[in-house]
């Protein structure tokens, strides 16, 4: 080996590192420096030769730093101060890159021999990255102009500019290869986010509507999101995500929902609201603030239309459709845009509970009779799958109601009349509706109902018997009877009433009488006039009809074959119907549809008065030959009304008395307070702690139990 090789060597690599650093062309093979790396390794001056190596590479790298400390402040002015800054530095870095993998091809051996085996050596790539972090972008200066450029384009960004992300994807990705991103770019970037949203959360919650706020926090959150994809480091993601949604959405949760939610819910606004959630489900108590104010909004809304028409019957009668179809928007709402969160089911369930039941009672008697005008016959409006959904909606709401006996009381009493008039649209929608209420409330609400229907298809079978037994009497009189028997227990209780029949009629029913008491000996028959009807031939001069018509209305008709005029007070003599009846019923055949006429009265008038005259009409014209008088058994009257409500309550005053017996009998003592908080959980319906005092008084007069001598707030049972 020649004394001066050493020398020599090295001479040759620092002239083809220097023409490297200086992009010029390289005298000799790479091939030819790379053997003589390997040749100066191989006779052990791998250390002197990495450290002369650094020596060049950092004088190098110093000699860069000159130019960027020359440059001239940024000013927020010009914009391109701190871009042709930022320019000069990426050039500086690709070309360091460039260099150092340059320079690195030409020292292969040394990096794969002499630093491998020393664990304390920087290989020459990191030996660059450390050279550059430590004399250029260590410099404060330096730093301080680049992250303060850095920051300055992304705001551009921010405010609606294009800027040149390429610059800022290469200048990120230097900081993060120079292990210095988070402090000295990632914190101030934060700070600087923070502080631009918490301004423009502020500034927008003001002057914006709900709707173009939330489009405005969706923009910025996609916009953040696009930056991390083009350019800022992945670890970034998290901390600025939650920075966005801290300012913009966690620090305006409920100003957001009391300026909007109410409107976006009213006008179901199904795409913003699905927006809201979205954004709302990112924050903490999002979610949770959402669904308090959601069930605000349902009973609030709900409020008004159970409790706003109390004193307006007809709007009353809206009550159910409403309900059904608010129901129907917020199912909606929760589906689409909730994600059909249990929690939202939740609380629309307890809502729903606690509105419709502010006032008691109506919305079940209420619900009870949207049930019968659905399931009455000419209820032409739906399919029978359509009436089959509606049935089932109506008993999503029917759950929520605790009343539960005052539907059934109502509910009761127009099936009955449903299957006495025939005006039942269809026995199998009928009897979905029975078997959904049997699967809601069990066999024992439905056990009566049930019996309705079992007292009907009896009928029949004993009409069918009816007939041969009337042709072997030889009847005169040609009149089809019809007769139902109902079991008392199972259908309304109905006053009796003593009317006035025809002879044929008497007849007719003693005949029935005779033949059914045949069959059941021992069994009490009463006749109900009030629930018959009849199909009357009548001969009018310009055609023979045949009119439907309730047996009241017969009664008052047939007076007429004898008298072609007849007084109100006569043919209340005659039927001795009850006054309230007898004017409705004279109403239907007098004051109705001019077309539907049968009787014409003087004075002429809506209303029927004392000393009215009633005259047959002879001028009466229908084109069709069965004509159905409106039936007025059909329409509830006020008193009808009050009586199923006060029966309810009657019934009500039972379940309370075998309640308290059935707990007293079971704890033989038991404190005031504790058998009331007893009493609560075991009755179904809503009741007041005075009405449940005066039940407890009522059974310690009837000796079912007695106060304590002691301790009058204590109660005992007595066997």
């Amino acid at each position: 080996m020649p004394d001066n090789f050493q020398q020599e060597t090295w001479r040759k690599l620092c002239e083809a590192v220097e023409a490297i650093h200086k992009s010029c062309s390289i005298r000799y093979s790479l091939e030819e420096l790379y053997q003589a790396v390997e040749n100066m390794c191989s006779y052990k001056m791998s250390a002197n030769l990495y450290d002369q190596l650094k020596v060049v590479c950092e004088s190098h790298v110093q000699s860069c730093l000159e130019q960027f400390k020359a440059y001239p402040f940024l000013t927020d002015t010009d914009n391109s101060d701190y871009e042709q800054f930022l320019k000069k530095l990426d050039y500086c870095w690709q070309a360091h890159c460039r260099q150092m993998i340059m320079i690195r091809s030409i020292f292969l051996f040394l990096d794969r021999t002499f630093v491998l085996q020393n664990s304390t050596i920087l290989s020459i790539w990191d030996m660059g990255l450390d050279l550059f972090r430590a004399n250029v972008i260590s410099d404060k200066v330096v730093e301080g102009k680049a992250v303060d450029g850095l920051l300055k384009l992304i705001e551009r960004e921010r405010n609606g500019e294009a800027v040149n992300r390429q610059l800022l994807k290469s200048l990120l990705r230097m900081l993060s290869d120079l292990q210095i991103y988070k402090e000295a770019f990632e914190k101030k970037f934060l700070e600087a986010t923070d502080l631009l949203y918490a301004a423009e959360g502020q500034q927008l919650m003001q002057e914006r509507d709900v709707p173009e706020y939330l489009h405005h926090v969706d923009k910025r959150l996609n916009e953040e999101t696009e930056r991390l994809l083009h350019y800022l480091d992945q670890s970034t993601k998290k901390p600025l995500i939650s920075c966005v949604e801290k300012q913009l959405l966690e620090q305006h949760l409920l100003q957001i929902l009391q300026k909007g939610l109410d409107n976006l819910l009213q006008e179901n606004r199904i795409e913003d609201l699905l927006l809201l959630y979205q954004l709302f489900s990112r924050v903490k108590n999002g979610q949770k603030e959402l669904c308090t104010m959601f069930a605000e909004y349902i009973k609030v809304s709900g409020r008004c239309i159970v409790l706003n028409n109390e004193n307006d019957a007809d709007k009353d009668k809206e009550m159910v459709q409403k309900l059904l179809d608010f129901k129907d928007k917020i199912d909606n709402i929760i589906d689409v845009c909730f994600g059909k969160s249990e929690k939202f089911v939740n609380v629309m369930k307890e809502s729903f509970e606690n509105f419709i039941n502010q006032r008691q009672n109506k919305p079940a008697e209420l619900i009870a009779k949207y049930v019968d005008s659905k399931l009455k016959a000419g209820n032409k409006e739906a399919t029978e799958e359509e009436l089959e959904q509606l049935l089932d909606k109506i008993m999503v709401i029917f759950r929520f109601i605790h009343g539960k006996d005052v539907f059934e009381a109502f509910y009761k009493k127009d099936l009955a009349k449903r299957l006495l008039m025939s005006k039942s649209a269809s026995v199998d929608a009928e009897k979905s509706m029975l078997s959904k209420l049997k699967q809601e409330c069990g066999a024992a609400f439905t056990s009566k109902l049930e019996g309705m229907f079992k007292d009907m298809e009896l009928s029949k079978d004993l009409s069918l018997a009816l007939k041969p037994y009337m042709q072997n009497l030889d009847v005169a009189g040609g009149i089809e009877l019809t007769v139902n028997i109902l079991t008392m227990g199972y259908w309304p209780t109905y006053q009796p009433m003593e009317v006035h029949l025809p002879q044929e009629m008497i007849r007719y029913q003693e005949i029935f009488k005779k033949f059914y008491l045949g069959k059941h000996s021992g069994r009490k028959l009463q006749w109900q006039p009030s629930l018959g009807h009849c199909v009357l031939k009548v001969d009018f001069p310009s055609a023979k009809k045949e009119l439907q018509v309730s047996l009241f209305q017969s009664l008052c008709l047939l007076l007429f074959n004898d008298s072609t005029a007849l007084s109100y007070e006569e043919i209340k003599a005659a039927t001795a119907i009850e006054e309230s009846i007898l004017k409705r019923t004279l109403q239907s055949l007098a004051c109705g549809k001019p077309t539907l006429r049968v009787l014409s009265k003087k004075p002429k008038g809506r209303d029927i008065e004392d000393g009215d005259k009633f005259y047959f009409n002879e001028e009466f014209k229908h084109p069709l030959f069965r004509i159905r008088i409106n039936q007025v058994q059909m329409k509830e009257t006020p008193e009808e009304n009050t009586s199923t409500t006060e029966k309810v309550f009657h019934d009500r005053q039972y379940q309370v008395d075998a309640a308290i017996v059935r707990i007293m009998k079971t704890r033989k003592t038991l404190s005031h307070n504790l058998l009331i908080s007893e009493l609560y959980n075991q009755l179904k319906f809503p009741v007041k702690p005075t009405d449940l005092k005066k039940r407890i008084e009522s059974l310690i007069d009837r000796d079912y139990m007695e106060r304590d001598k002691d301790n009058p707030n204590s109660y005992h049972y007595v066997a």
